[in-house]
């Protein structure tokens, strides 16, 4: 049986690809049981809830939607006012909630794609403060989704990471991390895994992708205490790689029948 975590974490890989996120806040399960788990007792989950209502707030066909969601506004003032916009979870709240109040742009409806890129922008409105950048790494041994949750559980250690996705059929993974982090921290936790190694993907001046060898630390890698920060995304030189290099698994659980489980297990789950 399903898990929170399990399957806010799902619709969060879900909702990080574009074609997604209409149709989960269409869906009538998802976006009540995403509002019950804004109020859930781990932290995680609501984290990873948040997440979630990130990716579907960059749709401006959702933003209405979303905003007048029973209980969804609430539950964001809830979460800012506790934390006083201070910790991870509340610094993300108060930045879907500062986004659902966005006036919606006029023509949306009938620039879609325009739309997008308009609301993007301003999402990233803070992007010039540099504080974070893209990594692309080549994971060799990458082959399955055992290999996949491995990966996963070596890069939520380590401090400085923001989030990932993964493209599978391409053994590679981005990863999005505070600027003073190493690159070569994510390669020391991933080759700990003893099953994996990460390369550095990179393009050089021809524009041809290239595989930089990273160096792995023996010593300790200083590990999350906590939640992984979020900071706004940067303009990085990768980040044309990083919209090729989209999550593979994703696509693959589109196909609705996987949405709908979690649509229903969302709607059956009141209380933890």
């Amino acid at each position: 049986m399903m898990d929170a975590l399990a399957v806010v974490t799902q619709l969060r890989d879900l909702a990080s690809e574009p074609q997604n996120r209409e149709a989960i806040v269409q869906d009538q399960g998802c976006l009540p049981g995403l509002v019950l788990f804004l109020d859930h007792q781990d932290s995680q989950v609501q984290y990873s809830t948040l997440q979630t209502l990130r990716y579907l707030a960059e749709s401006p066909l959702n933003i209405n939607t979303m905003k007048n969601e029973l209980g969804m506004m609430v539950s964001l003032e809830r979460l800012i006012e506790r934390s006083g916009a201070k910790d991870d979870v509340g610094i993300l709240a108060k930045e879907v909630y500062d986004i659902l109040n966005m006036p919606v742009i006029a023509e949306a409806a009938k620039t879609p794609e325009r739309s997008r890129r308009k609301v993007k922008s301003q999402f990233f409105i803070n992007s010039s403060n540099k504080k974070a950048k893209s990594v692309t790494l080549h994971i060799q041994g990458l082959d399955s989704t055992d290999q996949r949750g491995l990966c996963e559980e070596a890069l939520l250690k380590v401090r400085g990471v923001i989030s990932f996705t993964f493209q599978m059929a391409l053994k590679r993974c981005t990863v999005r991390i505070r600027a003073d982090l190493p690159t070569e921290s994510l390669a020391s936790a991933i080759a700990a895994t003893r099953v994996l190694k990460a390369q550095q993907v990179v393009k050089n001046e021809d524009g041809e992708e290239v595989l930089i060898p990273l160096s792995i630390s023996e010593g300790t890698i200083q590990e999350n205490s906590s939640l992984p920060d979020y900071l706004p995304e940067d303009e990085s030189p990768e980040r044309e790689m990083d919209k090729a290099v989209s999550r593979t698994a994703a696509k693959e659980d589109s196909n609705g029948s996987w949405l709908n489980a979690a649509a229903s297990f969302l709607t059956k789950t009141f209380y933890w």
